[in-house]
């Protein structure tokens, strides 16, 4: 009973706190634009505009999000949805929604399926890799901001007081090293040397992002892809994690803090933040009632072959998705982005060493 309790208080502050999330109460914005990059846990709408079948543009997703079926791989918001509302900021646009007009508040150039690596996903369409991103960034920054904020100082100024965030790498498992028949990636590498690979590749990435003035980037590690659905059920493990799986993300996730510690301490006057969101996930999914959850095995939406696809469009969700895990065999449901928002945004063991809510103060 008292176990009960405690976890009732503690659902009601989690909530508090997330309405003052969404909510700030500073008036003007806490930074002058965010810029996110990463896969289908970020993607907003850019595979809308792109010739393939990983796509999130009807219904069930959106269900629960304001302007319905955006292109988000969800039911409502995602994490750098939360994160811009507490900076008082709109919902970064998709890049290429934009089609000639401009942003100064920022953009997202997120792409469902695609990886760090440019053959990560390509099985299933055409996506922005992390390479076309970053150079789609670089385009914002000559023909958008240069154009408007004129100001070599002012530009600069804006770009180093900007949000970034970065959650990409798992498809690079899922759509590449775990797809032995798309993929000869794991004849090719140990598990051990293709992270390796990955850290490399990203780490030219996020130093480009830096030369061309990010100053403030929070990169997310790669979540237990062993416990989705779409891995977990199509295996023998029927729902249970596979762990061996997850200890493969877990050599890239390993060689994350090193790395952006590195590039903290090599690259003057930036602040490189790991968000720590493996091992929250896995707690989540492992102990869905701490937070509030209760379905952690099965998808909320209607899915094809034995819950392991994306929602079969039109098809009626779950009752409630505020107690389960997960939307569809892939992506997490609004309830969980929250708890992942929130723990980054005010938690610095989450956000590490610096939570959101502390690094714009710098």
């Amino acid at each position: 009973m008292w176990k009960t309790r405690m976890a009732q208080v503690m659902i009601f502050i989690s909530m508090v706190f997330l309405h003052l999330v969404v909510s700030p109460i500073s008036a003007s914005p806490l930074a002058p634009a965010m810029y996110v990059f990463g896969d289908s846990l970020m993607d907003n709408g850019n595979n809308n505009y792109l010739p393939t079948i990983a796509k999130a543009n009807f219904l069930p997703y959106g269900n629960d999000f304001p302007q319905g079926a955006t292109g988000r791989f969800t039911n409502g918001k995602h994490v750098a949805d939360f994160v811009a509302a507490y900076l008082g900021l709109p919902y970064p646009p998709p890049y290429l929604s934009l089609k000639g007009q401009k942003s100064l508040t920022g953009v997202s150039y997120a792409s469902g399926s695609c990886g760090i690596l440019p053959e990560s996903g390509a099985m299933l369409g055409k996506c922005l890799d992390l390479k076309e991103q970053v150079n789609l960034f670089q385009t914002t920054i000559k023909t958008d901001l240069a154009t408007e904020i004129k100001n070599p100082n002012q530009l600069s100024d804006h770009l180093s007081k900007s949000i970034y965030i970065f959650s990409i790498g798992s498809n690079d498992y899922i759509n590449n090293y775990l797809d032995t028949e798309n993929s000869n990636s794991s004849k090719r590498y140990q598990p051990k040397s293709f992270a390796e690979l990955l850290i490399e590749n990203l780490s030219l990435h996020l130093e480009s992002v830096y030369k061309l003035g990010a100053r403030k980037i929070i990169m997310f590690e790669i979540g237990p892809v062993g416990c989705i659905p779409s891995v977990s059920r199509a295996r023998v493990h029927k729902g249970n994690c596979m762990e061996e799986v997850n200890q493969m993300v877990t050599f890239f996730n390993e060689r994350l803090p090193p790395l952006l510690k590195n590039l903290t301490s090599r690259l003057p006057g930036s602040n490189f933040v790991l968000g720590r969101d493996n091992s929250l996930g896995y707690d989540v999914i492992n102990n869905p009632s701490k937070y509030g959850l209760k379905e952690a095995r099965h998808p909320c939406c209607s899915t094809w072959a034995n819950e392991t696809s994306g929602c079969i469009p039109l098809s009626k969700p779950c009752p409630d998705p505020t107690k389960y895990v997960f939307w569809d065999a892939f992506h997490i449901t609004e309830a969980v982005n929250s708890i992942m928002a929130s723990g980054c945004l005010k938690n610095s063991s989450i956000c590490t060493p610096t939570s959101i809510q502390e690094l714009v103060k710098m």
